[in-house]
């Protein structure tokens, strides 16, 4: 079976998407070059053949994405079992190339042996930012209303391609005694273990429902400080529970997104019945205020951050309606999102609606900052007019922004997501270094800052703004937490992108996706990370990148030119985002702006200090920095036709990134989604068939108003490579036709993954980024059979076993083999074999000699496409020692190592030499 997948706009013929046939056959076993790492298996039965990993001790359940990748390239995202250690990938989604330097990762951090690997990491000098100034207003202080707690438990909902019902439970806090109605807080957790086993330390699971003997975990309970602040501000909140979704959500495709929307909408709507008829709703919803479902703030932690920027596009721009979970319509309006440590699997925010998005610095779980695309990802995709900020807590953690995912304060078992090693203390976010938060000063920070959020999003109050929009103040309520902001949007005019129409000089576009070290923007033995350049769906991406600087002495200019001049009219100062290695101090550098007539102003000196980071943190995160444009307006510089931008290093020597550069105003200004385009990718399920030539289409929806643009990746089958365009869509258009062109067969392969993903560029919107066809393999499994080659043989000489399939095939075939006791007579111990082959495929010496089936000879075989057969080798030893016959017994075995019962083991015999 093959098949072509050709993006009908794209340029250039069509490309033929098929395995690389191995050159050679080859065996596996634990200690090979050639072998799978310690951990990994390729196992599977009827032709299910799967790429297993199994860790050593329990993985936690997190919000990050575990996958499955071999280098730069993304093999997939497994199936979690429910022993919490074993992940298994269909080998049609991991492709078919060699499958080298396999590692597994959960958001840019190694999961698997090989992060046991320290990396050198230059953490001298790590130090706290320095103190802002105080705000003139404090959100975090509490207000003046009374509060009123309760729960409701409504029926379960039923959701798209989720096989079990999800709760519809929530947590409610509301001001007492407050008069008229008020706007609407919903609280959404993120991905954490369901159910836990009272009075066990660590017993627990990620089932739904829960087993017997087992409670759920209350993890919509984890904000009530949070909603209580809120409450006492005069705010209805309410925080929801999503337990039926996490154990649910490693079979959707986008990791649940859709799913999470829905559930938040279905709770919107029950809110909006309430609000219209009081009588019906429960009994604490009545006790408080009418909610204002004009006034909706949605706050979501982790994968629940995604889930409510899915809802909130949602309600502009709807989905497709068999994928989503409801279907009535919109009878609110979303203000704005606040989202915590979040995943944004998709890098699809919702540009006009407002956002804060909290970074942990010591996030150990959504370890590579993903959320910080919420910003980058609006940059010129619609108006601009909302305010997207970025807040990096220094020393803040994962867990503990949800006081049941804390120790010590959780009913469940729970733990610092950071970690700690005795032996590898981490100079930032170890506990009880002096960068790092407690629990306590944590939540207390994510509270103060979920509260201005909804002081600036809900209530308009642009006194607030100081404190999340880059202009560095502080709020005392979250003393003693280092707080650090940047944002894109509200009154920021013009832009300098590092996109693909600039032209730079003096330093260099690189690009924030690329396999090659030479154009990426940090190098692969780069310590640490960049939120700013978080990995996607391909191994290399368009239209992502920032400006690198790099200099040994002072003076020579950095340019950045755009594509055509830009307008700084009526703004104050030019704003921009820069970082530079994380623990550094002192980089300098003149900031000045060329018009088209040629007259260059110098605008003022900018300073900046690395964050505090190390070998495991994303540090290298990009601060706000603001040069009056004074000296420009003063030399009369057309600041309505900017040309370009340069940066000219003061200090010695250095290094920066420059992500963009805007002009600023203060200010808030009103925000009105604009009419867009959404596109939505779909999943088709074929058989390849027994002959002939079919032509199946991808699906894609484009629904919505008016015209935008979209970028296209078709990922090639098994290479990890992608072809891109940038295609215009329009409602209701084929735009986006992906044909795929299957040749039917009766040769047994295994199954193919043809997938394509789109993002935003400008004026449109996208929902399920990521889909496509599967081709399944509808031919019988072959027979597999072993037989001896030589199976009686002299000391010194080779003993010989074949592995044979009775057809060759278009799939990788692998069968372990294992020695086995002898059933009589004498065995051949680890002294009678050459012990460098003993070495090789068990990792075993001769010393002490012992049977042969005692050491750990339990080897895979390997027969590549095409082939038909490969043979198992055992060389034996000449010695001097007068001995009987000696046998070994060799058998197939199912994945787990147990002989199968048919055929039965063989047996081959070794002679002394006479």
């Amino acid at each position: 079976m093959t098949a072509v997948a050709v993006l009908a706009a794209l340029a250039g013929s069509p490309g033929l998407a098929q395995a690389q046939q191995p050159s050679q056959t080859r065996l596996l076993s634990t200690t090979d070059d050639n072998r799978l790492p310690r951990g990994w298996r390729i196992d599977g039965e009827h032709g299910a053949r799967e790429l297993v990993w199994r860790a050593s001790k329990s993985v936690p359940t997190g919000d990050a994405r575990v996958e499955f990748r071999a280098g730069d390239r993304l093999l997939g995202v497994p199936k979690p079992a429910k022993d919490g250690r074993t992940f298994r990938l269909a080998l049609d989604e991991a492709g078919s190339t060699a499958l080298t330097d396999l590692q597994v990762t959960a958001a840019g951090r190694r999961l698997d042996a090989a992060a046991d690997q320290p990396r050198e990491s230059d953490a001298q000098g790590v130090r706290l930012p320095a103190r802002a100034p105080a705000n003139g207003v404090d959100p975090g202080k509490p207000g003046s209303y009374r509060t009123v707690s309760g729960s409701y438990d409504l029926a379960p909902v039923r959701l798209p391609g989720f096989a079990t019902p999800v709760e519809m439970r929530a947590q409610v806090v509301a001001p007492k005694g407050a008069t008229g109605s008020r706007p609407l807080a919903l609280f959404l957790h993120g991905r954490h273990s369901t159910c836990y086993k009272p009075g066990s330390e660590d017993d627990t699971t990620i089932d739904w429902p829960c087993a017997d003997g087992y409670k759920p975990i209350p993890s919509d309970k984890g904000y009530l400080r949070d909603q209580k602040l809120l409450a006492s501000q005069g705010y209805v909140t309410v925080s929801i529970s999503a337990n039926g979704i996490n154990a649910q959500d490693w079979q959707a495709e986008d990791a649940g997104a859709q799913a999470r929307s829905s559930l938040v909408r279905q709770h919107l709507a029950r809110w909006a019945d309430w609000a219209a008829h009081r009588s019906t709703a429960p009994a604490v919803v009545r006790q408080a205020p009418k909610a204002d479902l004009s006034r909706v703030l949605l706050v979501g932690h982790s994968r629940g951050g995604e889930g409510v920027n899915r809802a909130a596009m949602d309600s502009l721009y709807p989905p497709p309606a068999a994928e989503d979970g409801y279907r009535g319509p919109v009878r609110w309006k979303i203000r704005g999102t606040v989202l915590i440590g979040p995943t944004i699997f998709g890098q699809n925010p919702v540009a006009d609606v407002p956002s804060v998005t909290l970074l942990p610095g010591c996030d150990g779980d959504v370890a590579d900052l993903q959320g910080e695309d919420f910003v980058d990802g609006t940059r010129g995709v619609s108006r601009g007019t909302a305010l997207h900020s970025a807040v990096y807590v220094v020393g803040a953690n994962h867990n503990y922004f949800n006081s049941e995912w804390t120790p010590g304060e959780a009913e469940a078992p729970a733990e610092d997501d950071f970690g700690t090693d005795p032996d590898q203390a981490d100079p930032v976010c170890t506990p009880g270094a002096p960068t790092r938060l407690t629990a306590a000063e944590q939540h207390k920070a994510g509270s103060t800052y979920i509260a201005a959020a909804a002081r600036l999003f809900v209530a308009g109050d642009d006194r607030v703004r100081p404190l999340l929009d880059g202009s560095g103040r502080r709020a005392p309520s979250a003393d003693p937490a280092r707080v650090l902001t940047h944002a894109v949007g509200g009154r920021r005019s013009g832009g300098f992108l590092p996109d693909a129409g600039v032209k730079v000089t003096g330093a260099r576009l690189c690009s924030a996706i690329d396999p090659d070290p030479a154009v990426a923007c940090l190098g692969p033995e780069t310590p640490g990370s960049s939120p700013h350049f978080a990995w996607w769906e391909t191994e290399k991406e368009t239209g992502r990148g920032a400006v690198d600087v790099k200099w040994s002495a002072p003076g020579t200019a950095a340019r950045v030119t755009p594509a055509k001049p830009l307008s700084l009219h009526g703004s104050q100062k030019l704003a921009l985002r820069v970082f530079v290695p994380p623990n550094t101090t002192g980089t300098k550098f003149d900031v000045s702006v060329t018009d088209s007539a040629g007259r260059r102003v110098t605008l003022g000196r900018a300073e900046v200090a690395g964050l505090p980071g190390s070998a495991r943190t994303a540090s290298y995160w990009a601060q706000e920095l603001r040069v009056p444009l004074t000296a420009a307006t003063r030399a009369g510089l057309d600041l309505r036709h900017v040309k370009s931008l340069e940066l000219t290093p003061r200090s010695r020597s250095g290094r920066a990134w420059l992500m963009d550069a805007w002009g600023w105003a203060p200010g808030t200004p009103a925000v009105k989604a604009a009419a867009l385009p959404r596109v939505d990718v779909g999943r088709t399920i074929v058989k390849e068939g027994d002959s002939g030539t079919r032509t199946y289409r991808i699906p894609v929806k484009i629904s919505g108003h008016g015209s935008g643009q979209v970028r296209v990746y078709v990922l090639e089958p098994g290479s990890g490579r992608a072809q891109s365009k940038l295609v215009t869509v329009r409602p209701g258009s084929n735009a986006i036709d992906v044909p795929v062109e299957v040749k039917g067969d009766t040769v047994y392969g295994e199954n193919v993954q043809h997938a394509i993903a789109v993002k935003a560029v400008h004026n449109s919107v996208v929902g399920s980024h990521r889909g496509g066809l599967t081709v399944e393999n509808d031919d019988p499994e072959p027979v597999i059979t072993l037989s001896p080659v030589a199976d009686r043989v002299t000391e010194g000489e080779t003993l010989t076993w074949r592995l044979s399939i009775d057809a060759p095939v278009m799939a990788d075939i692998w069968q372990p083999v294992r020695v086995v006791p002898v059933t009589e007579g004498t065995e051949l111990s680890t002294q009678d074999v050459d012990p460098q082959w003993l070495k090789d495929w068990s990792g075993d010496v001769p010393d002490p000699e012992r049977r042969l089936s005692d050491a750990n000879l339990w080897v895979w075989l390997y027969i590549p496409p095409g082939s038909t057969s490969v043979d198992f080798i055992t060389p034996t030893v000449r010695d001097q020692v007068a001995e009987p016959a000696e046998s070994m017994r060799l058998a197939l075995t199912d994945r787990n190592a147990n002989p199968l019962p048919d055929p039965p083991a063989l047996t081959g015999t070794v002679l002394d030499r006479p």
